[in-house]
This record gives C-alpha cells, structure tokens and sequence, in this order.
C-alpha cells in the first residue's frame, strides 16, 4: 500500500465509479480542482482510493472533499490510512482545523478517526451529509 500524489484528472474514475456512478465524469469534477492537493493509495500498482484537499482563504484551514475508495477495498484500513497521511501533511503545513461534509452514511467511519459532526444534516442532490471537522 502507497500513498502518492495525483492530478485532478487522475481522481476522476474513482470518484466517479464510487460517489457518483449514475452520472457522467464530468459531474464529479469540481471548481478548484487544479489548485487543490490531490491523493491516492495504490495497491500492485492500482489505484483503488483517492481524496482531494483544498485549502481555504485562511491558511490554517483545509477542506477534504471527494474521498472515495473502491467498493472491494473498502474495510480494510485503506482509507484511514490515506486520510492519516494527508492529517500529517497538513499539520506540518499549519492547518489546524480540517473540515469536509461527510455523507451520513459515513459518518461512523470519521468518527472513529477522531472526527465531529459541527452541523445539522443536510441535503446535497438527495444524499444525506453532515458538516464534520478535527482540530489538527
């Protein structure tokens, strides 16, 4: 298992197949994308999770958005492992809050990573979410 850095482009196929699979690619690409960091772990060479950072207008603040992990990869620490990756990258770079609207089916998993919901559920193209943040 490694994690490596991405381009936007590269994210697209996972998010796609994983968070938005009944619409088109282009759907799961988003405004800020070429100025966002970029991840993923790759297994033998293939590429099964990615997640994109965006850092706000304040510099101890980032935004993890798009984080997504192939459905047979899922269960298996690859995930946390990805995401405690980027925890110590921004660290190092200052970020002190971490912030993502995380789908309500999910919420279990961040909470075990040491997340808090900080809103109220909430709707996006029909998909439950709720705001949830760490102080880094």
């Amino acid at each position: 298992m490694q994690v490596v850095e991405l381009t936007a482009q590269q994210t697209i196929p996972i998010r796609h197949k994983v968070l938005w699979p009944n619409e088109l690619p282009e759907y799961c690409m988003l405004k800020g994308d070429d100025k966002a960091l970029h991840f993923g772990v790759t297994i033998n060479n293939k590429l099964v999770s990615v997640a994109s950072i965006y850092m706000d207008n304040d510099p101890s603040s980032a935004r993890l958005r798009k984080f997504a992990t192939l459905a047979e990869f899922q269960g298996k620490g690859i995930g946390s492992h990805l995401l405690n990756h980027i925890i110590q990258i921004l660290s190092k770079c200052g970020v002190t809050y971490f912030w993502f609207d995380a789908r309500s089916s999910a919420v279990n998993f961040y909470q075990g990573l040491g997340f808090q919901i900080s809103g109220e559920l909430f709707y996006k193209n029909k998909v439950s979410y709720y705001k949830m943040h760490a102080n880094l």
